[in-house]
């Protein structure tokens, strides 16, 4: 059964060896950064997530507040093992996280800013709901800015 679960001292080297395929490298960051990017961002309560199938790693995710305009969840690493793509299991972890996200309540939304050429990741974001804000970044002008407020809050597949 896919859960979330936390990162800890006894389990991080089983999310330390996920990997994406060699053409989706350049969209995130490997688990050691997400690792180390939760660390650098603890100061806007930064959470690395671990994503697993019973007692198997299949992925991690990085969720941090933004408390700037607008407030609201930055999932800022997603991914899933290339062994465990293609099997429902990005689409079925992502609704599990923003069902947490959702009972939290801190904000009524998360965003998520994804390249534009990565068709498989906007696929996902897509189709548990989130929407594209039109907003570019200067500092990220090959990104889209997809949002995904609480009260569409996981459409059935």
């Amino acid at each position: 059964m896919l859960k979330l679960i936390e990162v800890n001292e006894e389990n991080w080297l089983d999310f330390r060896r996920l990997s994406v395929r060699d053409d989706q490298k350049g969209f995130l960051d490997s688990p050691v950064g997400i690792l180390a990017r939760g660390y650098l961002y603890r100061h806007d309560r930064a959470s690395v997530i671990g994503i697993a199938d019973d007692d198997t790693a299949v992925g991690i995710a990085l969720v941090r507040d933004l408390d700037e305009e607008p407030a609201c969840y930055d999932l800022q690493q997603f991914m899933i093992d290339a062994r465990f793509q293609g099997k429902g299991y990005g689409t079925a972890a992502l609704r599990l996280i923003l069902s947490a996200l959702e009972k939290e309540r801190k904000y009524d939304c998360s965003e998520v800013c994804v390249k534009k050429n990565d068709a498989a990741a906007l696929r996902v974001y897509e189709k548990v709901g989130f929407v594209d804000t039109g907003y570019i970044d200067e500092a990220a002008p090959d990104c889209l800015n997809l949002m995904f407020p609480f009260s569409d809050l996981l459409p059935d597949p």
